[in-house]
């Protein structure tokens, strides 16, 4: 097995404490310990091994969030980078075929090619003001030989949300050869309508949702993930992690019921929108005083946006000489494989979100000079 580098992990890894504005985070602020428990009560907290497939605690709030899922189908992992990851371990190999929502956070489709999958891209295309799902690809790439389809809902990096009906015709399409669905919801909990969006779970017997608290909750330090399947496979699913990192922090798994509490994550939630909604409208504003440059589809969830631009560079040197020659990161659309984009961040510090939109138009207006 040869591990080829995640660009985008590791671009972001070196740079983004190197720069003055990193517009790369594509979740909200983040929240502090005070904001969630009297620090106090901390003190005495013994930072011992804990459960290493989770809390009887936590794995009973995260099922309460998927209904007809009880304890028995949660595993908690270290972020869901990790959930992830152990599903494409667990499902990829040599000659495997495997589907894949593009364009999207490309870890998985790396650990797939790693393992010697092959990975068959299902592609949002813009239509009617929205990321819509290719229905026709959807119909020539999942075939009888898919094992796995890995979908990302809400999207990573358009915002965009699929439709009820995009995800019953997902289902369908997974039942016609006995394909499994992993369904990545890291973003449900972060619609800008404050209405949560329904999840993949329960929409059939070989189904996979894997989520955590890193960017609808504000919570990324915890590194608090989880992976919601059938019984069986989720025992499974354990052996495969006594071999990654055998358990999440037994403090952040304390943290993590507080945070999912019922009252405590209606607040969260509630302060994931207000963040989002006020400060989108930053990144709008300065996108449409560039007329002709940019062409986006306003994100449904996520503090990103996925701008096309139409400038004579290719997205990696625009995003290179951002940070060179301006201090700031942005991601750009080469590391998901769709060239001329960039993903800006907006859900941070709306101070280093104007003053990086500056920098970046600085850059803009003198590549067009």
């Amino acid at each position: 097995m040869k591990l080829d580098t995640f660009l985008m992990e590791r671009y972001q890894s070196v740079y983004e404490n190197a720069v003055e504005c990193n517009l790369t985070e594509s979740g909200v602020q983040s929240l502090m310990i005070k904001e969630l428990v009297d620090p106090a009560t901390l003190a005495d907290f013994h930072l011992g091994y804990g459960h290493t497939g989770g809390s009887p605690g936590l794995r009973a709030a995260v099922a309460s969030l998927y209904p007809g899922a009880g304890p028995e189908n949660v595993l908690i992992t270290n972020g869901t980078a990790e959930a992830n990851f152990l599903v494409a371990w667990a499902f990829g190999g040599q000659g495997v075929e495997t589907a894949m929502h593009v364009p999207n956070y490309l870890q998985m489709a790396g650990a797939f090619e790693s393992f010697g999958a092959t990975v068959r891209p299902l592609p949002l295309v813009p239509a009617a003001g929205r990321w819509a799902l290719d229905l026709d690809r959807l119909a020539a790439n999942v075939t009888d030989q898919t094992r796995l389809i890995a979908i990302c809902n809400p999207n990573n990096p358009t915002g965009g949300i699929l439709t009820e009906s995009e995800m019953d015709a997902v289902c369908r399409a997974a039942d016609r050869g006995g394909a499994w669905i992993v369904a990545d919801e890291v973003y449900r909990g972060a619609e800008r309508n404050g209405v949560v969006g329904p999840t993949f779970w329960g929409r059939g017997s070989r189904i996979i949702a894997t989520a955590g608290l890193s960017k609808a909750y504000g919570l990324p330090g915890l590194r608090l993930g989880w992976v919601v399947a059938p019984a069986d496979l989720a025992a499974d699913l354990w052996r495969y992690k006594d071999y990654t990192t055998i358990g999440a922090s037994p403090l952040s798994d304390h943290l993590a019921q507080i945070a999912l509490e019922p009252g405590t994550r209606a607040w969260i939630l509630a302060r994931t929108l207000g963040i989002l909604n006020d400060q989108y409208p930053i990144v709008d504003e300065w996108l449409r005083s560039r007329p002709g440059i940019f062409e986006w589809i306003a994100p449904l969830a996520g503090g990103f946006v996925y701008a096309k631009y139409n400038l004579p560079i290719s997205s990696t040197e625009l995003a290179e000489r951002l940070r060179l020659e301006r201090s700031t990161l942005v991601v750009p659309g080469d590391h998901f494989d769709m060239g001329k984009y960039l993903r800006i961040g907006f859900g941070y510090d709306p101070t280093v979100l104007k003053e990086g939109l500056r920098r970046v138009g600085a850059l803009i207006d003198a590549i067009r000079r």
